[in-house]
């Protein structure tokens, strides 16, 4: 069931803080084992995936903390419920996603197990703070309130996408384009904060605030969205295209950046001080480097979002608002 709620100023914005660029932990819908976008690519969506690997590079593995590296694991926490992000396979058991392929190269670079452990978004943040998740790979952008806490590795550009259903004749490219529209958005998310925001300038130009709508899953937005309950959807940008690729009644209206309106990141966390986020970056330029980072954008069809190099962010370095 949605929970509807007329939008305020502020509410929910402390919420936002910890919360990644958009939350994929809310169940998917099941699709076929392969599916094809309109240029003909493949996704493979079986639990059996051939997933792109890398080898392992002696000196990064030396390198890794002892306390991360001595049981031979290298736990690695996210979320399930954002194709092609990181979401349930065919099976409904096996998690696959770019997330989880990105993972998979950073763990091969540094010679441990990738134990990959599914968490709900709420979860992630206190969860690894304590130490149980020595890494987040889950679509989280770096901000402000985040690097008070945590460290990040920086791997693929953060956008956040707006759908509407295909015969909409809305388009958006900032606050007066949502007045007055039914928006679907998870709360305590980075969408989240900049709708509010958005709210807040249209009201101090007269103008009426968008309607924020929130839903048990991503698999009931879509829902209310093809049926017209609702006028727009704001998620992570790469979600958005695969839907208007892989569906003939949806498609995207309009594309921001997630730190808006500054720009973000999408990075691994790690818990601030633990000296494993500069190994995870490490390995990610390892693997830009050898050409599997590349392969396993492009398998995703996500190739826009690459980077040419990855970065350590810390409270130190941070250079954001």
């Amino acid at each position: 069931m949605k929970k509807y709620v007329a939008v305020s100023a502020l509410t929910a914005v402390g919420l936002a803080g910890l919360s990644g660029c958009a939350d994929p932990g809310a169940a998917a819908p099941s699709i076929s084992t392969e599916t094809n976008n309109a240029e003909g690519t493949t996704y493979n969506t079986s639990p059996e995936q051939n997933r792109i690997r890398t080898e392992v590079d002696q000196k990064l593995a030396d390198a890794v903390p002892d306390s991360i590296k001595k049981d031979g694991k290298l736990t690695v926490a996210t979320t399930a419920g954002s194709v092609p992000l990181s979401f349930h396979a065919t099976d409904e058991k096996t998690v696959i996603g770019t997330e989880v392929d990105l993972a998979q190269l950073v763990a091969d670079k540094l010679g441990l197990e990738l134990d990959l452990q599914v968490t709900s978004w709420e979860n992630w943040p206190l969860k690894t703070e304590s130490g149980e998740f020595e890494a987040v790979f889950s679509n989280v952008g770096v901000n402000a309130d985040r690097v008070k806490k945590f460290d990040f590795s920086t791997y693929r550009a953060a956008y956040m996408g707006f759908e509407a259903k295909a015969d909409s004749d809305i388009t958006v490219k900032g606050a007066d384009d949502i007045s007055g529209k039914k928006i679907a958005v998870g709360s305590g998310t980075n969408q989240e904060k900049i709708l509010l925001a958005w709210n807040k300038e249209l009201e101090a130009k007269g103008k009426a605030p968008a309607e924020l709508q929130y839903y048990s899953s991503e698999a009931d937005t879509i829902l209310a969205l093809s049926s017209g309950r609702i006028d727009l959807n704001i998620a992570p940008y790469p979600s958005t295209v695969y839907r208007e690729n892989q569906r003939d009644d949806l498609k995207v209206v309009g594309k921001i950046n997630a730190g808006w309106p500054n720009e973000t990141l999408v990075a691994a966390t790690t818990k601030a001080g633990n000296n494993l986020a500069e190994q995870i970056t490490a390995a990610f330029n390892a693997t830009i480097a050898d050409g599997s980072y590349a392969k396993v954008l492009d398998r995703w069809n996500l190739s826009e979002e690459g980077l040419k190099k990855s970065e350590t962010i810390t409270a130190s370095n941070y250079k954001g608002k």
